[in-house]
């Protein structure tokens, strides 16, 4: 069961009892997008999310039904810099194994460092130019970021398209939390990411953003100002976004 709010400035937010629910709605609704962008387009261009948050989601697209993903390029929106090409911790391995690996898109695009973080962001920088994308698939950090565009680096102008970026204090302990590194210091200080001005230039996002570590987060988001001491704040803004929470985040 759902409720929804309509919009918070442009922002369209639906609120579900649970987890699950969240990301099977979320799930359905990116599937149902595909599915219509493909009556119109010959190929679509997908960027994805890479984290624990985005599991029912991803799960759920991975056996969705009359998808054509042999239409379909798809890319991630960050990495990190300095782990080997076959860490389990990397992004670039759960999108594969959650995703990519299953359904076999036309062409999956990852960023790789293994030549230098340099040499990565000319390269990904190169294919991201060569068309525009359709679909973005993201969620928010506890402290409000959009991929790695933690709030000191945060740029809303930002006339890059992907960089390289030092990690916060606070991202580098959601990784703890989220399980994806068993302490701290495993986890690395730079990363690759996506700028802001490139997620929002997706003609649909789909944010999904469940549980209680991303409440704080999520009221920021939604009730404070549009800054960077909040980069999800700026979803507020995109012309076609929808934010799916469930109480925990979103709050009782």
């Amino acid at each position: 069961m759902k409720s929804t709010i309509e919009h918070v400035d442009t922002l369209h937010v639906c609120i579900f009892d649970t987890r699950q629910a969240m990301g099977v709605a979320a799930g359905k609704d990116v599937a149902a997008k595909i599915k219509g962008l493909l009556t119109e387009k010959e190929s679509l261009r997908i960027v994805f999310a890479a984290a624990p948050s985005q599991n029912e989601m991803l799960d759920f697209l991975a056996s969705a039904e009359g998808i054509d993903w042999s239409r379909i390029d798809v890319f991630h929106m960050d990495e990190y810099v300095g782990l080997p090409a076959d860490a389990t911790e990397r992004f670039a391995y759960f999108l594969n194994t959650k995703l990519f690996a299953k359904v076999s898109p036309r062409t999956v695009n990852l960023i790789d460092d293994s030549e230098g973080a340099d040499a990565a962001c000319q390269r990904y920088k190169q294919l991201l130019e060569q068309g525009p994308i359709d679909i973005v698939c993201l969620g928010i950090g506890e402290n409000g970021h959009l991929a790695f565009n933690d709030p000191p680096v945060a740029d809303f102008n930002d006339p890059e398209i992907i960089k390289r970026v030092q990690l916060d204090d606070i991202c580098r302990q959601q990784q703890v939390n989220d399980g994806c590194f068993a302490t701290f210091d495993d986890v690395p200080e730079e990363a690759l990411t996506l700028t802001i001005p490139t997620l929002l230039s997706g003609d649909h996002l789909f944010c999904v953003v469940p549980g209680k570590t991303k409440h704080q987060a999520v009221q920021a988001m939604l009730n404070g100002p549009i800054t960077t001491a909040c980069p999800a704040s700026i979803l507020r803004q995109h012309p076609d976004c929808t934010l799916y929470v469930d109480t925990d985040s979103y709050g009782q």
